[in-house]
């Protein structure tokens, strides 16, 4: 019984401490999982969020088969970036100028379709709180520069830009709001007036990929028309070199309307590019 006590012990004590490699390998998996996948919300999030101060650059592109009261189709293609400048002697807070030029695609009076550059917009928002919730505004113009009457307005536009994101590594929440008014242009376009309110809801999964919804709503409060979509979608993130890639795609209905040549039917979809944040 003596002979065998000590062989007994040093098995014991293998075990033991074979156990105990095991459990530390595993917590070591789990934290390198954990991190892995806040890291890949990260991404998510920062490439999602619209008051993420890192310069960048999107392809979008709508499209709309299903018009009210028509048989035919829009599109837009949405070249869009975005510059972030830091807080100075002058200005106080962080700024984030966005300027977005869509090539659009709209039917002719006369029949078939023109498709051209539209109207530009810029705007310039202030980062004025950086809590938990992020809030942010500032001005915005629209610029007549479409290359046929049906691609734009016609008019010079300015207005307000406003920002709202509350963000976890579970969810993106928020909402992005325009308004602007014409103030000049070709004299014989009708007055333009119009608010956009975009509330946004992006849901992350693992491995970066996540939900979406983020319907533009559209009011012409010069004519009364207007529509509401609401989209649901996915996409997926992640994180190559020094830039996050984005790519989703979203349908979207719109659940309430008024007004002929609005779209019933939308399909949003593109490629956001987050560079060095």
């Amino acid at each position: 019984m003596k002979r065998s006590t000590l062989p007994e012990a040093r098995r014991c004590k293998a075990a033991l401490v074979s156990t105990i490699a095991l459990a530390g390998a595993l917590v070591s998996m789990q934290a390198v999982a954990q991190s892995q996948a806040n890291s890949a919300a990260d991404n998510a999030n920062k490439s999602n969020n619209p008051l993420n101060l890192a310069a960048s650059f999107n392809v979008q592109n709508m499209f709309a088969p299903s018009l009210y009261g028509s048989s035919a189709v829009t599109n837009d293609l949405l070249l869009r970036g975005t510059l972030p400048l830091g807080p100075n002697g002058l200005v106080p807070v962080p700024q984030i100028l966005r300027l977005t030029a869509p090539i659009s695609t709209r039917p002719d009076p006369t029949g078939g379709y023109n498709t051209g550059l539209g109207d530009l917009n810029l705007f310039d928002i202030f980062l004025v709180s950086q809590g938990a919730t992020q809030i942010g505004i500032g001005p915005l113009v629209t610029a007549p520069t479409a290359t046929d009457p049906s691609l734009g307005t016609g008019k010079w536009q300015a207005g307000l830009a406003a920002v709202v994101v509350n963000a976890s590594r579970a969810r993106l929440l928020g909402a992005l709001v325009q308004w602007q008014h014409s103030f000049a242009g070709q004299s014989s376009r009708p007055t333009v007036q119009s608010l956009t309110a975009q509330p946004f809801g992006i849901f992350n999964l693992p491995d970066g990929w996540y939900i979406r919804s983020t319907g533009i709503w559209t009011f012409d409060l010069q004519h009364g028309a207007y529509y509401i979509p609401v989209g649901l979608g996915g996409g997926k993130a992640w994180k190559a070199g020094g830039t996050i890639y984005n790519v989703f795609v979203e349908p979207q209905y719109s659940v309430a309307h008024s007004g002929a040549g609005v779209p019933k039917w939308q399909i949003f979809a593109g490629l956001n590019m987050t560079f060095g944040k």
